[in-house]
């Protein structure tokens, strides 16, 4: 059989863990990213559950643990740095799950595959055009080339969703938050807990594992938002930090310098279907959960699931795809549910709402303790 060719557009985590199976698999793989390296910033996230064991076959887990945040718990404090609550991150953490920083685990997974596949680094695709065959693809920089298939892993503003699936406002839907993340050097060590402090509806908080600074305010869509705009980035969350005290205004002089800043509308991405001929989505580009760890779990696990199933039909990709979307929507579904609640518990609207939520947390270990029980009494 002839080896089939595969492009992904995206060099995040699920790009390159795809990159990784569909090698093991017999593929030929090539992987185009915009940025220059592997992302190097960006918050921690969690590898749990079906990401977890897609990392133990891939042969580094271990890895991901020595790489590991080991945050021990979020710490609320008022204006003056007091703490007013207090959630032990470990209650809620399952023993083999990990938080690592993202670009730690976007480098191991790049490095894990990166021997088998080949990685066009600084560019992007342009154009492409797809028929019963193939997909004929242009880049900005490189020369045009023929794939067999095409695979979007290039997140929440997706080129290949929107020269495939049309455009962007027609799938991403605005969730009333935006959200900032800015390293600020150095790294800790483990056995630390993030302080956060809340005013209603905005919350800013700072990490020293690794060091790094969290913004998180609610907002209606802002008109004519770019979000590679680095400029106006600054400038709407100085507007928006003006009046919080605490750490702001320190954290907003680092964020006027800042050469390394993210920030983004907090967005869910929804399509009917994450397919379209011989082009298929994965990751944020098809199901952007937007924010709260679980979207690099989801990507390892869909990248997994998606490969496993175009090396069990590798000569009808259509039907691959569609036992890819049938399996992993559901683990999808579960947990885009979850950002009302999520963005309750990070940011309240109303200065009751704080109050209550820093009241809770005296209830949480116990509640958290109870679950985990249950838990094994199902498992046993």
């Amino acid at each position: 059989m002839t080896e089939r060719t595969v492009l992904i557009s995206g060099a995040g985590i699920g790009g390159p863990t795809a990159a990784y199976w569909l090698a093991r698999h017999g593929f030929r793989v090539t992987v185009v990213e915009r940025g220059g390296t592997p992302r190097s910033s960006g918050n921690p996230v969690d590898v749990r559950g079906p990401a977890v064991r897609v990392a133990e076959r891939m042969g580094v887990l271990s890895r991901l643990r020595a790489a590991a945040t080991g945050t021990t718990g979020l710490t609320f404090v008022d204006a003056a740095g007091r703490r007013v609550g207090r959630m032990d991150m470990r209650a809620f953490q399952q023993p083999d799950e990990v938080e690592i920083p993202r670009g730690d685990l976007a480098s191991i997974l790049y490095e894990a595959s990166r021997d088998h596949v080949e990685f066009l680094f600084d560019d992007s695709i342009a154009t492409l055009d797809q028929d019963e065959h193939g997909v004929e693809v242009t880049f900005d920089r490189a020369g045009p080339r023929r794939f067999d298939l095409m695979i979007g892993a290039d997140g929440l503003h997706s080129m290949t969703r929107r020269l495939t699936f049309g455009a962007e406002s027609g799938f991403v839907r605005h969730m009333g938050l935006y959200v900032a993340t800015m390293p600020l050097g150095g790294r800790s060590g483990p056995g630390r807990d993030i302080l956060m402090h809340n005013i209603p509806g905005m919350a800013v908080a700072v990490s020293s594992t690794p060091s790094g600074a969290f913004f998180l305010y609610r907002s209606p869509a802002e008109p004519g938002f770019d979000h590679r705009d680095i400029e106006q980035h600054k400038r709407l969350l100085t507007r928006a930090y003006a009046a919080v005290s605490w750490r702001a205004p320190e954290l907003l002089e680092r964020v006027r310098a800042a050469d390394d800043l993210y920030f983004d509308s907090v967005s869910q991405v929804r399509l009917p279907r994450w397919w379209n001929g011989r082009v298929v989505l994965l990751g944020d580009a098809a199901s952007c959960l937007s924010l709260f760890g679980d979207g690099s779990t989801l990507a390892m696990a869909g990248a997994f699931t998606l490969a496993e199933e175009l090396a069990a039909g590798p000569g009808d990709p259509e039907a691959a795809f569609r036992r890819y979307d049938a399996a992993h929507r559901p683990l999808v579904d579960s947990k885009q549910g979850n950002i009302g609640q999520v963005s309750a518990l990070m940011v309240p609207a109303t200065r009751r709402g704080i109050l209550a939520r820093n009241l809770a947390t005296r209830l949480w270990p116990a509640v958290a303790a109870a679950a985990r029980l249950k838990g094994a009494f199902r498992r046993a």
